[in-house]
């Protein structure tokens, strides 16, 4: 056999069992009957023949997919690959489809596999071991086996659609196939000189493997991790028991002594003599103890008036029917996600606009709308998964998170982009296309800007089958904090959401309110046209109208109609934003005000909500020359900025760096537009 890779990090070498039995000359292909794994760490050869069943490595690693061995060849020098027919587990069907069968699936049930869209050319590393697949009659049952025998048995086929019973002809044909191949197999191994030690090794290895979900969680470990040294990444923190940790005292039952594990200690509690012991002391609170809300004893209580149900309706959090006034939008991102997965590939959509103007509430929109055709086998099944930069300490947590969504792994920053980078950068047998929501993009930004990058550039990737859908508060952010790398290999779809005017707020309230009468016609009018002149924020706009009810209902000077009018509105916008830092702002200086918009400029510029005195500077100068005022030296920066630190409405950095001292506002950027508007 001639010599294959080896694979250093689990010790594995993949030969062919062999020569060729068939070859093209040009192509230089050359095929096989059979593969060879030696382990050198257990020292045990495994022999694997064409027509048997294996189990190949899957993203999950407890539940390695099932394959029959069709072809094996190699191609010139490249790689080893192989042919295979996909068998699904239950698990791997679709949850709406499960139901079909109506009948309870054994785990040792398999389905032969008829779907579109499989890869079926596999890399042979992926192999993890033989296993052995039995055919049954529709009538027969799945007979009960140990969990660590490797048998699986089939009785009906899967298409995507539904499920079919195995027709005669093909059970036959199939069964007559199984036992030529086993005979030719077992003659195979016996006139192999180099194996006969096989069966004793795979014995004794499979009576020290737990199972083969073991086995297969350390191939995929290994195999993933590609000689990479990760010390602490096998290491699992279990809290699942309260009992973790603690040194188990020794039971006396019957004269005999038995260790106090969690798998005896019911079946030896009866019969144990508590004399013999110390009084138990009360164990202790699990440190994974889940908190509960107590159950409600009585329903809410429906609102008591028309006031009342207005404010819940226009509580930002509540979900309304429809989303008015981003019908296009909705339209552009439900076509891009769905001509990707009638594809098959992957992309990158960057939606940007200022808070409050439907991004995330579009997206989510229409993944739900993308969900429901795929439950109706209207478009093709996709994974979904959603990260929040507001909610990650890290910008590198992302990696952690996305792997944990994906696999159920969980390990560091580092290990996990290097995980992630390999699962989309190699093909994966059976590969469901995912689609990631990266949420508040614009606080994954780190010095080498890594997060982003490897956010843009997975999408790319031919095999990886992933969609992302980026959405941040700034419209150029590729360019500007990625420069020219991304911007100028990365085809990006780009998608921006402009700010409301006061005409789609007008539309956005009445369709929240939904024909309940609790507003003058002039009030919605006023609060469109002061938040649509301010920053268009559909979220603004809601929490006045929500303050105006409350003003409204409470007052001691009712109007006679009983609704919302301008006053209660006008009240309203000044609680809103006459805040003692509005009125600060409002006091402040020519060029204190001056400088706080230069802080706006600039973090509008950078798309990121701190910036040096130094890049504040620069804005500064600008805007005085724009506005032919006298450019302020750097001391007198330094004491402007210093004043309005004092007055709390920036956040600024130790003064030691001086020049190069970070900066913050304390307080919203609409506030500040606000307040240099009115003033």
């Amino acid at each position: 056999a001639e010599i294959m890779s080896t694979r250093q990090q689990c010790k594995r070498i993949y030969s062919w069992i062999g020569r060729p039995k068939s070859s093209h000359q040009q192509l230089k292909m050359f095929q096989y009957r059979g593969i060879l794994i030696k382990s050198e760490r257990s020292l045990t050869e495994m022999c694997i023949m064409l027509g048997e069943f294996v189990l190949v490595e899957g993203e999950n690693a407890d539940q390695p997919f099932v394959a029959k061995l069709l072809k094996l060849y190699e191609k010139g020098s490249q790689e080893k690959h192989a042919v295979v027919q996909w068998f699904s587990r239950i698990t791997e069907v679709p949850l709406n489809k499960r139901k079909l069968l109506r009948r309870e699936v054994s785990p040792q049930e398999i389905f032969l596999d008829k779907a579109p869209g499989y890869d079926t050319d596999i890399n042979v590393e992926t192999i993890i071991r033989n296993v052995q697949v039995i055919f049954l009659a529709p009538e027969e049952a799945v007979p009960v086996t140990s969990k660590r025998e490797q048998i699986f048995f089939v009785k009906e086929s899967w298409d995507g659609k539904c499920f079919k019973p195995l027709s005669p002809g093909l059970l036959s044909e199939l069964k007559e196939v199984e036992k030529n191949e086993r005979v030719g197999t077992e003659t195979d191994r016996i006139t192999r000189s180099t194996v006969k030690t096989k069966n004793i090794h795979m014995e004794i290895e499979s009576r020290h493997s737990a199972s083969k979900s073991s086995l297969s969680k350390e191939r995929r470990s290994q195999r993933v991790a590609n000689g990479m040294n990760t010390p602490g990444a096998r290491k699992k923190l279990q809290l699942n028991s309260m009992y973790t940790g603690t040194l188990y005292p020794i039971l006396m039952v019957s004269n005999k002594y038995i260790s106090n594990t969690t798998q005896n200690l019911l079946l030896v509690i009866e019969d144990f003599d508590f004399s013999l012991q110390p009084e138990p002391k009360t164990p202790k609170t699990p440190r994974n103890a889940t908190p509960r809300i107590p159950v409600r004893n009585q329903a809410t209580e429906k609102p008591a008036n028309v006031l009342e149900e207005a404010r819940l309706r226009l509580h930002v959090s509540a979900i309304p029917g429809s989303l008015p006034c981003r019908e296009e939008e909705f339209q552009d991102i439900y076509n891009f996600v769905e001509s990707k997965l009638i594809d098959g590939t992957g992309g990158c959509m960057y939606i940007s606009g200022v808070p409050g103007t439907g991004k995330t509430a579009t997206v989510h929109e229409v993944i739900h709308c993308l969900q429901q055709a795929a439950e109706n086998d209207e478009l093709p099944s996709f994974q979904l998964i959603e990260i929040n930069g507001m909610k990650l300490t890290d910008p590198h947590q992302a990696y952690v998170q996305i792997l944990q969504l994906l696999t159920g792994q969980k390990v560091t920053a580092t290990h996990a982009a290097v995980l992630l980078t390999k699962l989309f950068c190699t093909p994966g047998p059976k590969r469901k296309t995912t689609v990631l929501i990266v949420d508040e993009l614009d606080l994954l930004w780190t010095r080498k800007q890594d997060v982003m990058y490897n956010l843009f550039d997975w999408p790319t990737q031919k095999q990886a089958k992933l969609i992302i859908l980026a959405i941040a508060n700034t419209m150029d952010l590729p360019e500007r904090i990625m420069m020219n790398r991304v911007a100028s290999r990365l085809g990006l779809t780009r998608m921006s959401f402009q700010p409301y005017t006061y005409k789609q707020l007008q539309q956005i309230i009445s369709s929240r309110l939904n024909h309940i009468k609790a507003f003058e016609e002039d009030a919605i009018q006023l609060v469109s046209r002061k938040v649509a002149a301010l920053s268009g924020d559909a979220r603004r706009c809601l929490d006045i109208c929500r303050r105006s009810t409350e003003i409204c209902e409470f007052s001691s000077q009712k109007i006679a109609s009983g609704l919302v009018s301008m006053a209660h509105v006008m009240k309203a916008i000044d609680e809103m934003f006459s805040s003692p830092y509005i009125n600060a702002i409002r006091n402040a200086s020519l060029h204190e005000q001056m400088f706080l918009k230069a802080v706006i400029a600039e973090f509008r510029r950078s798309g990121l909500e701190e910036a040096t005195l130094q890049q504040i500077y620069h804005q500064h100068v600008a805007l005085c020359r724009i506005e032919g005022l006298q450019i302020p030296t750097v001391s007198e920066i330094m004491a402007i900025c210093s004043r309005l630190g004092a007055c709390r409405l920036l956040l600024v950095e130790s003064n030691s760096k001086y020049f190069h001292m970070r900066v913050r506002l304390n307080i919203s950027q609409e506030d500040v537009m606000y307040a240099l508007k009115q003033d």
